[in-house]
């Protein structure tokens, strides 16, 4: 659904995106993540053809964003940072001003806004103005405008900024049922366990050029290393560490605990329960320690050194 090569934007002397490469399937959820001024808003600038690029293509549901720009903008819903809201316009008569611009005939248009309020829980103040709104409602509203079209492709940014938890979770919700419907996202976002509850694929951008690329599981492996579990015990150890099968590694311990690095779960992890469980030790718990996609952001983004290779997901 979306399919970029080489695509870079220069604005005098400043590179702004530089040789970005991105594939990004339908029904897929893809996360851009990266500091701010790290090339995230320009990038979606050019896959709504709002942005010439300088160099390179990029083709948004099948459709080359410089030579049928239209076309492309006729297919996306956008959420911007700045939503250009009609402060004196009722709700449901700017959902309605923007569905005749789409061109949707009157009956379907009424009956695409009102579904639209109602699921954004805005029904019971579609008659309110806008300027009256507060900011998550207004976020709300600009969500909904977004999708009015319903179009295949979707590219939000911040799409849950300002609001409470409450509202927060009915768009992550939402997002998450636009992607059952076959239906590609782009999500920009600075809340990284909202970007690994919903991207299939994260994208980490630094000073113009994607850094790292793969899903939230395959970046924690190839970035963080092997998965680290911890073994609870009911008897003491009394300071006595076993040996343990090849390929685990100690990493801590304490009297009734320790932690380990396997670089093969599924092998090691019955081996060190069956040693454990012969040697007369009550185990209480094993579990995988949890790692953060916030671990793989700060370790890559403080790592100056990281190149998208075109072979894999990272390079350093």
């Amino acid at each position: 659904m979306i399919v970029t090569e080489n695509l870079s934007k220069k604005f005098d002397d400043f590179l702004a995106v530089d040789d970005l490469n991105l594939q990004v399937s339908t029904g897929q959820v893809l996360a851009l993540l990266g500091p701010n001024g790290a090339g995230k808003t320009t990038t979606i600038r050019m896959l709504t053809s709002v942005l010439r690029p300088t160099r390179g293509t990029a083709r948004v549901a099948g459709y080359d964003v410089i030579h049928q720009a239209n076309a492309v903008r006729a297919r996306v819903g956008v959420l911007t940072e700045m939503h250009g809201l009609y402060d004196r316009m009722f709700a449901d008569e700017y959902l309605d001003f923007f569905g005749q611009l789409y061109g949707l005939a009157e009956h379907p248009r009424r009956e695409r806004l009102e579904e639209l309020l109602e699921r954004f829980g805005l029904t019971g103040v579609a008659r309110k103005r806008i300027g009256e709104y507060s900011k998550g409602m207004r976020q709300k509203l600009a969500l909904a405008r977004a999708l009015l079209h319903d179009p295949p492709v979707l590219l939000l940014d911040e799409p849950t900024s300002a609001m409470d938890p409450e509202s927060a979770r009915l768009v992550r919700n939402a997002i998450l049922d636009l992607r059952s419907a076959e239906r590609t996202l782009v999500v920009c976002t600075h809340n990284l366990s909202e970007a690994e509850e919903l991207a299939d694929q994260i994208a980490i951008i630094r000073l113009g050029r994607i850094v790292a690329q793969g899903s939230p599981q395959e970046l924690k492996k190839d970035l963080l290393g092997p998965s680290e579990y911890e073994l609870r015990l009911a008897t003491p150890l009394n300071g006595y560490l076993p040996a343990l099968p090849m390929g685990v590694r100690i990493t801590a311990w304490g009297d009734t605990w320790l932690r380990y690095h396997s670089s093969s779960p599924q092998t090691h992890n019955p081996e060190i329960l069956r040693f454990f469980l012969s040697q007369g030790y009550d185990i209480t718990d094993l579990f995988e320690i949890p790692r953060s996609l916030e671990q793989v952001y700060l370790q890559v983004v403080g790592n100056g050194d990281l190149r998208q290779n075109r072979e894999g997901r990272y390079a350093g």
